[in-house]
């Protein structure tokens, strides 16, 4: 196995359990093992009555139909179904390896139809799994980067490594790559997004770089989803380079304004209050010519807005705001005279104050900006995974372009992910696509 997260130990684990000997291969250290999904959350699962992880049904068919929504129709059927169906088993076969999932009853989350919580995080879910692996006898090498995969069958594929920078030869009858994509790469980033995907800001694992699923692409693997898609959040601009995780994210937008760095507005703050404005702000930032826009509050609206954990730039006047974030002072001045001009309040319930004649409109949520002192939080693009993939048959097994599938080199995860999601997401399923097909290729791979 290539790879140190969910994935990689979902199929280090199957593989374990159908009797083949396994070695996994990870390039992080040890204190940062497990990749992405060490910032995780949840799972979406399909389920046929409710339990104690789920209130309803959330039947094969709605995973189905969510998937192709998202993916505009651009998933693959057989391996879109072979997810959704995969997913009814998955809870159980997690508990088995010692994973606990946070109960509902327990209060401390909101009941979700759709996905189930991990108690205690991510971490805990990774910890858990690797102390299962381990103890089942998997060889895990941290520190150990893989140089490069060779998209052939082989009796026996000789792999060149490096672990603790010193060269290192894998063999392995059957090779699973479970590396995830290019999001922590910027320049790979760059190449089709721009000079602005420098200024991405990576918020899983910084060792996903993304080398593999690049060189098996040019070797003639066949490709799934667009080059240069991502999966951004809009985060806070000064969050790290990389490793952030969830806290990193930046909400309140409906109880304030958004404006670029040049103090205009270029979106109806109003227009998503869903979960998915998340990932529509982080879209929208990675648009502006320099990836970077401000969310300004006054005191009401930072009052309203979710605890960030990171500190506002505070001021007493929209001027001293805008001289602090670079913003001239009076674009960004006729910008709030300009949406005031255009408010029209509604009743009681903040969603009827809108705007009318304003362009973009605020739709909802339109409160007057007025109560010092002001705040804000710089706001830029945040990569979790990338949206370019490769193609895999519903055991795993790589696809070609030109030449038969592949029956020795296998992938599973966010490599292929885009095959199922396109270039879109949806909650919960990039942790189940990498368990599910993880299990699936640990099982293919052991009966090689």
């Amino acid at each position: 196995m290539i790879g140190g997260g969910l994935t990689a130990l979902c199929a280090a684990i199957s593989a374990r359990e159908h009797g083949a000997t396994v070695q996994m291969v990870d390039r992080a250290p040890t204190y940062q093992r497990g990749g992405n999904s060490r910032h995780s959350r949840n799972l979406r699962i399909a389920h046929e009555a409710p339990s104690a992880l789920f209130p309803g049904r959330y039947t094969v068919e709605e995973f189905v139909e969510d998937l192709r929504q998202t993916s505009q129709g651009c998933c693959d059927d057989a391996l879109t179904r072979t997810l959704a169906e995969g997913s009814l088993t998955l809870p159980a076969w997690l508990q088995a390896q010692g994973v606990h999932f946070e109960r509902p009853a327990q209060g401390t989350l909101p009941w979700s139809r759709k996905t189930a919580f991990f108690l205690g995080g991510g971490r805990n879910m990774i910890n858990a799994l690797f102390g299962r692996a381990e103890a089942l006898g998997v060889d895990v090498l941290q520190d150990t980067r893989v140089e490069d995969v060779v998209l052939e069958d082989r009796e026996v594929h000789e792999i060149q490594a490096r672990q603790h920078d010193q060269p290192l030869t894998l063999r392995a009858r059957r090779v699973i790559v479970c590396s995830g994509g290019y999001q922590a790469d910027r320049e790979a980033l760059a190449a089709t997004r721009g000079d602005a995907a420098k200024g991405f800001i990576i918020r899983g694992s910084p060792h996903v770089q993304g080398e593999l699923l690049l060189s098996l692409l040019r070797q003639g693997a066949a490709p799934s989803g667009q080059p240069g898609a991502c999966h951004l959040v809009a985060v806070n601009a000064r969050s790290p380079d990389a490793d952030g995780g969830i806290v990193t994210r930046v909400d309140g937008m409906p109880w304030g304004l958004v404006v670029d760095t040049q103090g205009h507005r270029f979106r109806d703050e109003g227009e998503i209050i869903s979960p998915r404005r998340y990932s529509a702000w982080g879209r929208w930032v990675a648009e502006r010519p320099d990836a970077r826009a401000h969310l300004i509050l006054d005191a009401p609206g930072h009052a309203r807005a979710p605890t960030s954990i990171y500190a506002p730039v505070v001021a007493d006047t929209l001027e001293a705001l805008a001289m602090q974030l670079g913003i001239p002072p009076h674009n960004l001045v006729n910008t709030v005279e300009r949406y005031h001009q255009a408010r029209v309040p509604g009743g009681d319930d903040p969603e009827t104050h809108h705007t009318q004649g304003l362009e973009p409109p605020k739709s909802r949520c339109a409160l007057p900006l007025s109560q010092p002192p002001y705040f804000a939080h710089t706001m830029a693009p945040g990569v979790t995974f990338t949206g370019h993939g490769l193609r895999v048959d519903t055991q795993g097994r790589i696809r070609r372009s030109q030449d038969p599938t592949c029956q020795t080199l296998l992938a599973a995860g966010m490599i292929m992910s885009p095959a199922i999601l396109g270039t879109g997401y949806v909650a919960g399923a990039a942790l189940t696509i990498g368990a599910v097909f993880g299990r699936i290729a640990g099982d293919t791979a052991s009966r090689g």
